[in-house]
């Protein structure tokens, strides 16, 4: 096999397992009545109690800002979150949860994190760091040669 068929191979299983990867996220929130989007909206909510807004959630989950406004609706019509001006930015506002979100989100963000985290036991902490590693140099490769081939 040549070389850049060998590329070509490693590629594809790339986006295979990646595509795989999003899955099982998507899978395990519609099994606990969110889509995969809610979720992380949700534990961005939950893990950001100081200064969570629509603005900071789009942002870091790279998510458009009309998707997250519609996920917050749909909290806030369930009861999960409330919404505070922003007195630096009126146009902006600080998100929290509600008892009731707060109760709802930490069955659901702690059911998660055990998940993730016995998965992480199974797999051994070396090999975690190496995909952290090995996904980081990709993107960093990736932005970088992506403007030589313009």
């Amino acid at each position: 096999m040549s070389e850049h068929n060998m590329y070509l191979e490693q590629l594809n299983r790339y986006y295979a397992v990646w595509r795989e990867n999003n899955l099982v996220y998507e899978e395990w929130a519609k099994a606990h009545g969110l889509s995969e989007t809610g979720l992380w909206v949700l534990r961005a909510i939950y893990y950001d109690k100081e200064s969570c807004t629509q603005k900071k959630i789009s942002e870091q989950w790279v998510i458009p800002k009309q998707t997250v406004n519609m996920i917050l609706k749909d909290f806030e019509k369930k009861g999960f979150v409330g919404f505070i001006p922003v007195q630096e930015d009126r146009r902006n506002k600080k998100i929290f949860l509600t008892d009731a979100g707060k109760k709802y989100a930490d069955s659901v963000i702690s059911e998660l994190k055990e998940l993730e985290l016995a998965v992480i036991g199974e797999m051994g902490i070396e090999r975690i760091k190496q995909i952290n590693d090995n996904t980081s140099l990709f993107v960093e490769l990736f932005r970088k040669l992506r403007g030589k081939n313009k």
